[in-house]
């Protein structure tokens, strides 16, 4: 809890930048610095012991450990950042069992004085009670630990500014420092007595200056001086690390140059570090060079067998002392991975970066766990990884080119980790045991008559009544149009084939799939053929008959057609008997929805041949891209849940309602490291987390992605999916994985698989995912959007970042106020920037008497909608993308939570203290420019203008420059408007764009239907926020009904106000009479990015929509449509509109015609301002925030600009009747409708740029690139005066959003920018 009047800097959620093993009993700890913070986590149960605040805005950028007696209970450590140093004591209390670490303390045992250079490295020298610290400038200070005073700082013959530096040794006699120049260089130096003076000059006689230039120590009766051992200039970029081996033999660099150099230390003395001696003593030789990384490298480790490299290109790569490459791990995101930590003891590799994740690898379970050091695997481990080849005996010795009757592998299916089944292209039926790789026991199964090839295979595993034996029940598909059923039971020594039968399912060549149904069992079966057809069999009294004989004459009859309107191949299905729904999948990215009534799969039914018509489709819900898996969840609620996945590398969620029977989209995540999903894996083995993997493809490896932890599990290059292959996974797919693919003739089988048996699996995400990049906007979800929720006491904040992604944060603020969850809602098209982001909590009911229904139809003449009611958040960015995103709590057995596939980053459920969010946003839709292209201009992209008596066709410039420029909103601002009658909600968005352009934009709901309502002119200079204002028709003199008007802030540091009233009501008049919703679709689902896949084909820009009149409808008195909506009363400014609707397109008076213009295309109406103050800000308005005072019926405006000034002005608005624009300076007094009733400025408010401010009348708090939060106190005149600041963790500061919470009666401040804080804020007792 802050204390009353002063800001309290909280919890930060952003990159770590440290990281440290701490050994302790029972297990090893892990230190990890991020922000100003120390975070002590538990490696093993993934549980964060405890946070603690080591500095005041300064950032922890390295940790040393003091090496003390096994197993103490306290630790020392130094933690240093920019110019400081801290020395602290971390005290472990553990518990009585001695099996978990109970408590900790962390007490300040020393503080260092502050350095005039960046400290870039401590050192612990134990022989002398000193500690050692690398400066920027290439120095070394000495601190005695026992007299808490710094004894010397020694300088570098060679004084430069470093941006690295490592030392190693345990005394100053020993000490080796490395440092890393500016100047690509990298300089070995090191202590050495001073009384040997005479034998350094002459092994300086090339460099006397450094010689004369070094400083000398006095430690005891001994004096030292520096020595100069080395310089490297092999790299060709900034060294940005340096990394010693523990014997000191060896180091590592890592430069910009995207090289890594490994370099050997000889000693012509073998105690050389130990012994004064001169610079031919020692020799530096280049081992090895690395290359493998794509971008800057950030961070290494050396050992005696393996090398390890972390880069700003998100990877991390695991060398061999031979120079290959043996693992790299691509699990991060955004700017890369600051630093990687190897602990040999426990063979972990951790890694932390920009995205806030701490990631950990046990190296031991990765494919090079006989390359990790030998001496520390543990032998009661029995890890088994195996790699093999084998032959079907069918196709042993072909080779050469193949054709129709050559003999070859046509299909593989896993039916358990033991146990490959392979399919021939003459159409044997093989069994492959691999209990023993040595000796792979092959059993011949069937062969299909008239040597037919074998087109398709599903294999259903079953357990009979009578015993626990499995078996299996194969179907098998070949090209004359055949099925066959196999039943096959495992035997001691070879599988026996228990029954088996076959009958015609469609001509030949016309059989692509056999599919089993899981719901169904293996009572019935599907087909599938090349035009969209499927058929169910039914082979329950052919399979259990109780004659078993081979080959056995069965009759299967066919008890239903599913034909698909789309024509093209079903690819996957799933069928949900209890809720009578089957969900088909087909080749080009379409799913369908069939009835499937209950009696279809009755065991006494005697229901006859059928054709069942679709009850509904979805076109392109994977793109042009195969669907390749469909999942149906059960649920509680009045809709059913479809999880599809496809080779557009998607998963995509869809709802399918049991009452309205319409197939909806409402979420997707792309996986980018998969090209192609195959299926999704639920990990549900018992005592284990929950987990869930995704199965695909890149271009040519197999993968399975974890996607709670974003890591991956497995990696096989196999040349990619059009290969035969399959894959089995166990309960554990960390422990437990095999693939099989088909490649010159031979089955490669990888097979990982050990038993998990008194196992613990390692977790493999330690700290939250964050933005990998940053964050430019932020904003509070209000929590009476979901106060009926449980966890009420938990903050939401939504994120938008530079990488184009939007994510919703949680915090708890009951006791810990720690960060809980940070899930990723999904990605702009293209991975465009978001710039900013709008929260709509309530939702307005319109009270224009224009509308055609009755005042008495509600209560009062502003209604908020209670039940029902919509929440909306608005995230606009980069290439004109305005995304909207819909509140939708998930219900699962009476409870709200979190959809399981959702993309959900989070700590362990023990380190949470109230579970998930019980809340999210899901996609409802998107929308963007038309695309127009450069070779086809159409009649409109021309204009006509008259030079003299001539005429002259020029191409319209703006249209020309909208193919050229990368346009992007920079601002938004949102409102919710109800109709009464119609039930028909509209947002209306008004959104900013970098070409100086401001748009009213609604969006019709729930047929998500976008219009351009109007255009807000003119803008001389381009507009970086806007803000709305509501005003309620109670405090209005007139029963005009409620009045909604619009603030701008400018580049150029004005304030502009315009007045929507009479265009909002017009455009709400024109819908109650249009209708358009019910003769328009609207678009499905959201682009990907990658390419034509995607949705493309589902795509439409619905800006200028054309709506075909229905018999009935009643045009407009002025003839308008809902392409141009716009009705007004106002003569005046129909007027105004008219004047200036020419005025853009011709450049005539009141336009700039050399800005190019997004919207000179769009024929829509546009606004003239009300008022616009100049010269509020001597540059830039940065940031905007208004509050309502309902005592005075007054508005408070206070902003923030460029200039370091802090404005505010307190007003009330006039008469808003037949009101013409009014330009005047916010000090004049006549100021238009605004009534200014104070005003006051801070000139020098920051010390930077002022980025973000927040108000509430009483209060005012605001944030700037001086890396400050300032709380502003406002007076009942106007004046505000500082009354407390922070300093904070957060680097360039973006934006700044704060909730007031009355109950506790404190403010919650999060700051965004690289990374995000909490802020605190108590107001004194007596306020």
């Amino acid at each position: 809890m802050a204390a009353a009047g002063h800001l309290r800097p909280g919890s930060y959620l952003g990159d770590v930048s440290a990281l440290s093993f701490l050994p302790s009993s029972p297990r090893p700890l892990l230190l990890a610095g991020t922000g100003s913070e120390l975070l002590v986590y538990e490696v093993g149960a993934a549980r964060l012991l405890a946070a603690f605040q080591v500095f005041d805005g300064v950032r922890v950028h390295g940790i040393e450990l003091r090496v003390g007696r096994p197993h103490c209970s306290t630790h020392s450590l130094a933690v240093f950042g920019e110019r400081r140093v801290k020395l602290l004591s971390l005290g472990l209390r553990v518990s009585a069992d001695g099996s978990d670490v109970s408590d900790l303390l962390l007490e300040l045992d020393q503080r260092l004085p502050g350095f005039d250079h960046w400290v870039l490295d401590a050192r612990f020298l134990e022989v002398d009670g000193l500690l050692a610290i690398g400066l920027s400038d290439n120095s070394v200070a000495l601190w005695d630990l026992s007299k808490r005073v710094l004894v010397t700082r020694v300088k570098s013959p060679d004084k430069c500014l470093l941006y690295s530096m490592r030392m190693w040794g345990d005394s100053v006699r020993q000490l080796l420092v490395a440092s890393g120049t500016i100047l690509n260089e990298i300089l070995i130096w090191k202590l050495a007595p001073q009384n040997l003076r005479s034998s350094f000059l002459r092994s300086y006689e090339g460099d006397t200056s450094g010689v004369n230039d070094s400083e000398t120590i006095h430690l005891g009766d001994n004096q030292y001086m520096t020595v100069h051992l080395g310089r490297i200039k092999e790299h060709e970029g900034s060294i940005f690390r340096i990394a010693w081996s523990s014997d000191g033999s060896k180091f590592m660099s890592v430069s910009d140059d995207r090289s890594a150099r490994l370099w050997m230390l000889s000693f012509k003395s073998p105690s050389f570090v130990n012994q004064p001696a001169s610079q031919d003593s020692v020799e530096i030789i280049p081992k090895l060079t690395l290359f493998g990384h794509n971008a800057r490298i950030w961070d290494c480790y050396v050992s005696d067998s393996i090398v390890i490299t972390a880069g700003e290109d998100c990877t991390c790569c695991i060398w061999g002392m031979d120079g290959k490459l043996i693992k790299m791990f691509r699990e991060h995101i955004g700017r890369g991975i600051w630093r990687c930590l190897f602990d040999p003891s426990s063979l972990l590799l951790v890694t932390a970066g920009f995205d806030s994740a701490i990631k950990v690898h046990h190296l031991r379970d990765s494919i090079f766990h006989d390359k990790a050091e030998d001496k520390v695997v543990c032998n009661s481990l029995n890890y088994d990884s195996e790699v093999f080849v084998l032959s079907s005996p069918s196709v042993l010795g072909q080779c050469g080119p193949l054709d129709s009757k050559s003999e070859y592998v046509r299909c593989l299916h896993f039916a358990e980790e033991n146990v490959l089944y392979v399919a021939t292209n003459n159409g044997y039926l093989h069994h492959a045991e691999l209990s023993n790789i040595e000796d792979v026991r092959w059993t011949e199964i069937i062969q299909v008559t008239e040597k037919a090839p074998i087109i398709c295979m599903d294999v259903m595993p079953t357990y009979s009544n009578h015993s626990l034996n499995r078996e299996d029940v194969i179907a098998l598909g070949d090209g004359r149009g055949n099925v066959t059923i196999v039943r096959l039971t495992s035997g001691s020594i070879e599988p026996k084939v228990k029954l088996s039968f076959t009958w015609p399912a469609e001509k030949d060549r016309q059989l692509l799939g056999v599919y089993w149904c899981k719901s169904l069992e293996c009572s019935h079966i599907f087909t599938a053929d090349p035009r969209g057809v499927l058929k169910l069999w039914n082979i329950r009294d052919a399979l259990f008959s109780s004659t078993d004989v081979i080959n056995a004459p069965q009759k299967c009859p066919l008890i239903s057609v599913f034909e698909s309107s789309f024509g093209a191949r079903i690819m996957c299905l799933d069928a949900s008997p209890r809720e009578e729904i089957l969900i088909a999948g087909d080749k080009k990215g379409n799913i369908t929805a069939f009835p499937f009534p209950k009696i279809l799969v009755l065991h006494d039914s005697c229901v006859m041949q059928q054709k069942m018509p679709s009850c509904d489709r979805f076109k392109g819900a994977h793109g042009i891209s195969s669907v390749t898996s469909v999942n149906i969840k059960d649920s509680i609620s009045d809709h059913i849940e479809i999880h599809t996945t496809g080779g557009d590398g998607c998963i995509c969620f869809f709802k399918y309602g049991r009452n309205v029977r319409k197939i909806d989209f409402f979420g997707m995540r792309q996986v980018k490291e998969l090209g192609t999903i195959q299926s999704i894996y639920t990990n549900l083995a018992p005592e284990s987390q929950l987990s869930t993997y995704a199965i695909g493809f890149t271009s040519a490896d197999f993968i399975i992605w974890d996607l709670e932890n974003e890591t991956k599990m497995a990696q096989v290059s196999c040349g990619g999916w059009r290969r035969p292959y399959s894959y089995y996974l166990g309960m554990v797919p960390e422990y437990q994985n095999c693939f099989a693919f088909v490649k010159d003739h031979d089955i490669h089988i990888h097979r990982h698989w050990a038993s998990t048996q008194d196992k613990k699996l390692l977790p493999q995400v330690l700290h939250l995912q964050f933005h990998g990049r940053e964050v430019h906007s932020l904003c509070f979800i209000d929590p009476a959007s979901y106060s009926n929720l449980e966890n009420c006491s938990d903050l939401l904040i939504a994120t938008g970042c530079e990488d184009g992604t939007v994510r919703l944060t949680g915090l708890l603020t009951c006791s810990s106020g720690r960060w809980c969850s940070s899930k990723l809602l999904g990605e702009h098209v293209g991975g465009s920037a978001v710039r900013a982001t709008c929260f709509i909590p309530r939702t307005y009911t319109i009270t224009d008497k224009s509308c055609n229904y009755s005042l008495n139809d509600i209560s009062d003449n502003i209604a908020l909608e209670n039940k029902d009611e919509t929440f909306l958040l608005i995230s606009v960015g980069s290439k004109q993308v305005l995304t909207t995103w819909i509140l939708q709590p998930r219900i699962e057995n009476g409870q709200v939570c979190l959809n399981g596939l959702d993309v959900d980053s989070k700590q362990s459920s023990k380190n949470l203290e109230s579970g998930d969010l019980a809340m999210s946003f899901q996609w409802l839709t998107t929308h963007m420019p038309p695309k127009l292209t450069r070779n086809r201009l159409k009649a409109g992209h021309i204009k006509h203008s008259e030079e003299g008596n001539s005429s002259v066709v020029q191409p319209n410039l703006g249209v020309m420059d909208h193919m050229e420029n990368d346009w992007r909103y920079l601002s938004v601002t949102a409102f919710l408007l109800k109709h009464p009658v119609l039930r028909l909600t509209v947002c209306f968005v008004v959104v900013a764009c970098s070409d100086a352009t401001v748009v009213l934009r609604a969006l019709l709901l729930p047929s998500r239907l976008w219009f351009d309502v109007a255009l807000l002119v003119p803008q001389a200079s381009p507009v970086l926020v806007l803000r709305h204002i509501i005003i309620n028709a109670s405090h209005c003199k007139d029963d005009a009904g409620d009045r909604y008007l619009i603030v701008s802030g400018s580049t150029d540091g004005s304030i502009t106000f315009w007045n929507l009233t009479e265009t909002v009501h017009g455009f709400m008049q024109l819908i109650s009479e249009m209708q358009p919703h019910v003769s328009i679709d609207c678009q499905k689902r959201p682009r990907t990015g990658r390419g034509n896949q995607g949705g493309r084909r589902r795509w439409s820009s619905l800006a200028n929509h054309s709506l075909k009149k229905r018999d009935g409808d009643i045009s407009p008195p002025d003839g308008s449509n809902l392409s141009t909506p716009y009705v007004s009363e106002n003569s005046s400014e129909t007027s105004a509109v008219d004047n200036t609707q020419n005025v853009v397109h011709e450049g005539s008076e009141g336009s700039n015609s050399e800005i190019p213009s997004s919207t000179q295309s769009c024929e829509i109406p546009e606004l003239r301002p009300i008022q616009l103050l100049s010269g509020v800000h001597q540059s830039g308005v940065n940031c905007l925030h208004i509050s309502y005072s309902t005592p005075d019926k007054s508005y408070c405006i206070i902003s923030g600009g460029d200039d370091q000034a802090v404005q505010c002005f307190i007003f009330t608005i006039g008469s808003l009747e037949n009101c013409s624009t009014t330009t005047a300076r916010l000090d004049s007094h006549d100021n238009g409708i605004l009534k200014i009733l104070y005003q006051h400025k801070v000139p020098s408010a920051h010390s930077a740029a002022v980025k973000g401010i927040w108000t509430d009348g009483a209060w005012a708090f605001s944030t700037g690139l001086d890396q400050r939060v300032r709380c502003w106190k406002i007076g009942s005149s106007g004046k505000f005066t500082e009354y407390s600041h922070a300093i904070i963790s957060v680097p360039e500061p973006e934006t700044l959003d704060v909730f007031h919470d009355r109950a506790k009666t404190n403010y919650q401040i999060a700051v965004a920018g690289r990374g995000m804080q909490m802020v605190e804020f108590s107001p004194p007792e007596d306020d």
